[in-house]
């Protein structure tokens, strides 16, 4: 069933043999949490909060004054605000008398099968039988405010996704001030939290501390998710590992300003919620309308952050990707960047092409500095159009060139954001984000388009389609390189404004959304200066990310390493660059540098014509084998050995699921003399197959149980192992 509501202990139960999630009406209405982690086949007990004898600073609610119950002390599912409770709300409105008290209880609940589009918003999906949704309708009567608390739970993994609908019945105005997505509430504070902190060309840097008193808000002001911190959290138990343990994951789906706030206080208890930021946030809710909050999936695993991650990683592939691309194998691709920057001719391009296509690569990417007057980054943004300059052909001949050459032909857009020197500027200088009369603060020499008017989305979505209508474009890499300032819309009521940096995401996901619904065949990948926007909000429009503009693979080791906690590879790209590196200056070997890039979507980003010809004939042959292991690597089963944070080595797995192939790579930063011995134990394969490992015979039990002597042979810095592991079966 999925979801089973009991009318005698007035319960809910979502459970599918992997979780359980059980929440108690209260004679009174109140909706309280119960439990949620380990299944539970049948849960018989009712009233499980017993009476407590508390401090009357703890009070009771009118209609059970004296009974020994507390809203600051319960364990609750939506708590209100400003009602008995002093731990953090779910929301805050304001009403026309300028008070803010809120109690919603229980009115009633639906239960169906499938799972309802957000709109308006990216969200998980799932057809009736792979998934069910519960939805309870919570009331404050006297206020004339509902909450539509929304829980999907699928059937085949240890997922449940929440969000809450609000409506405003009450027959004048009111502001939501605050609207989060969910809230729970633990029994206990015994846990450590795992969060993702990081900055640009230093993404998703993984920190693990226990909980201790107080607030913890993990969160971003940047008007997009940002590179700062993740919109991720998890916590676990402290005696949890990689493969086993308890996880309660969290995952905003949301691409702007987010808070995950995680509180305890001194009854040992825990509450953690996760909603779009109340920073720079107030929406007007006119009588009769409705506030559609964003998603947040939770993930419960039992078998530590590994279990965590595959659950993930299916979700994502299966229930967040969409389009054409979902499941096909991902082009190896060049790109112009780090070879030409702004400074390119056509005849320099296709040069650049011809060698690419010589070591097999299949898709030529045009990046910043073909359009307008581009030849700074201090200009031209907004300006849609050929720079016939460095194109005299225009556009549509260089990527027939491509394609004549055997290439795909790939186009870089920054379609959020103006130059102040454009021809766009100076037809609308009010389009940006901006307060009118007051400085606007520059970020790579930019501004941000105000994607919350309705007029600047169709202009760019207009330019746009008149290249890609012309051009034959099969891959647009779409950045945004700044984050806002001074958030004001030029034309919005001043009761409206605080509205604008997430009217601007809903017009984001619009435009997203006529894009890839017009240009199916496109494969659009995500970036924001790297990772700065690599949110599973993005992952629903576009199929792939760039991870990091820090291409250095011992810088990757640990940026993908931690994006692997929640993004499968298919979602991650990566590229082969420059030595020395552009980001650090560091030189790495050759083999070590293809084996990180190739662990994600594979890229080169390499000058050809300052390459040896032993370097180029190695690339070409590393590329050959990615094309023929691709399928493994990007949708196979991905399994992470060594922890680069933790030590002086990274490993990780990827595994068929037929358990027929495996490809090992191990990465040994610094070496050191007299360098211990690792044994490492590999995981995912069947017991009691026989597998080759250069033509030596081992079973599945003997590399998984006993492991493999690795680094004995490995001498010097930055050195990589690349193993292939194969069912005796599939050679003899």
């Amino acid at each position: 069933m999925l979801i089973n509501f009991c009318g005698k202990r007035q319960q809910f139960h979502l459970t599918n043999g992997q979780l359980s999630y059980i929440m108690e009406v209260t004679d009174q209405g109140y909706l309280l949490q119960i439990h949620y982690g380990a299944p539970i086949g049948d849960f018989m007990r009712q009233r499980v909060y017993p009476k407590m004898t508390r401090s009357s600073f703890s009070p009771n609610p009118y209609d059970l004054s004296g009974q020994g119950f507390s809203l600051d002390t319960v364990l609750q599912e939506f708590p209100g605000y400003d009602t008995g409770d002093y731990r953090e709300s779910t929301f805050e409105i304001t009403y026309a008398d300028g008070t803010k008290a809120t109690k919603m209880t229980y009115v009633s609940h639906e239960i169906f099968s499938g799972k309802k589009k957000l709109e308006g918003l990216p969200a998980t999906y799932a057809t009736e039988v792979e998934a069910r949704t519960l939805e309870i309708t919570m009331e404050d009567k006297i206020r004339g405010i509902q909450a539509i608390l929304s829980y999907t739970i699928y059937a085949q993994l240890p997922v449940m996704t929440r969000s809450v609908r609000y409506v405003n019945i009450s027959g004048e105005r009111v502001v939501l001030n605050k609207a989060f997505s969910a809230s729970i509430d633990f029994n206990h504070n015994r846990f450590d939290c795992i969060q993702m902190p990081g900055t640009w060309a230093r993404e998703k840097q993984l920190r693990r501390a226990p909980l201790s008193n107080g607030i913890q808000v993990l969160d971003s002001k940047r008007g997009a998710s940002g590179s700062s911190l993740q919109p991720f959290m998890a916590l676990v138990e402290p005696e949890t590992t990689e493969f086993a343990g308890e996880v309660r994951a969290f995952h905003f789906i949301y691409s702007g300003n987010f808070a995950i706030k995680i509180e305890t206080e001194i009854f040992e208890q825990t509450r953690v919620m996760v909603g779009i930021n109340d920073f720079n946030f107030q929406w007007n809710l006119e009588t009769g309308s409705t506030f559609q909050t964003p998603e947040v999936v939770m993930v419960y695993s039992e078998k530590g952050l590994n279990g965590m991650s595959q659950t993930f990683h299916q979700l994502y592939r299966n229930h967040l990707a969409r389009g054409e691309h979902q499941h096909q194998e991902r082009p190896v691709l060049t790109n112009n960047w780090e070879t030409t920057y702004l400074s390119f001719t056509e005849e320099k391009l296709l040069e650049l092409a011809r060698g690419a296509k010589k070591l097999g690569v299949e898709l030529f990417v045009l990046d910043d500095g073909w359009f307008g007057e581009r030849h700074t980054d201090k200009t031209s943004l907004g300006d849609w159009f050929e720079n016939r300059d460095k194109l005299p052909n225009g556009l549509k001949s260089l990527a027939k060139e491509v394609i004549h050459l055997g290439m795909q032909f790939g186009l870089w857009f920054e379609p959020e954001m103006i130059s102040e020197e454009s021809d766009l500027f100076k037809q609308h200088p009010d389009w940006h984000i901006h307060v009118p009369g007051y400085p606007s603060s520059l970020g790579r020499n930019q501004l941000i388009l105000d994607y919350s008017r309705h007029e600047v989305r169709e202009a760019i979505y207009e330019m746009m389609v008149r290249i890609l209508d012309e051009v034959p474009v099969t891959y647009i890499k779409w950045d945004m390189n700044r984050n806002m300032t001074e958030v004001a819309s030029v034309g919005r009521a001043p009761e409206a404004q605080m509205e604008t940096s997430h009217r601007y995401i809903l017009g984001l996901y619009e435009i997203l959304e006529k894009l890839t619904t017009r240009y199916p065949h496109i494969l659009f990948e995500n970036c924001s200066g790297g990772g700065g926007r690599f949110d599973p909000g993005m992952c629903y429009y576009m199929s792939q990310s760039w991870t990091s503009d820090n291409t250095d693979a011992i810088e990757r080791l640990k940026i993908q390493y931690a994006n692997s906690m929640i993004f499968p590879p298919v979602m991650i790209c990566a590229q082969l660059s420059e030595i020395p590196n552009h980001q650090t200056g560091r030189k790495i070997d050759l083999n070590t540098r293809c084996a990180i890039s190739m662990s994600a979507n594979f890229g080169v980003m390499l000058n050809l014509s300052k390459e040896t010809p032993e370097d180029l004939a190695e690339i070409s042959k590393s590329i050959s084998w990615y094309k023929e292991n691709r399928k493994l690597i990007q949708f196979g089963d991905f399994y992470r050995l060594r922890n680069p944070f933790e030590t002086n080595v990274g490993s990780w797995m990827f595994v068929d699921p037929l358990k027929e192939k495996a490809i090992l790579i191990y990465t040994q930063m610094q070496y050191q003399a007299s360098n211990p011995l690792d044994r490492l134990k590999l995981i995912g394969l069947e017991s009691d197959v026989v597998y080759l490992i250069d033509k030596q015979e081992m079973t599945g039990a003997e590399l998984m149980n006993f492991g493999l002597y690795i680094n004995h042979d490995m001498f010097g810095d930055y050195q990589t192992k690349v193993i292939e592991i194969i069912s005796s079966k599939l050679v003899y």
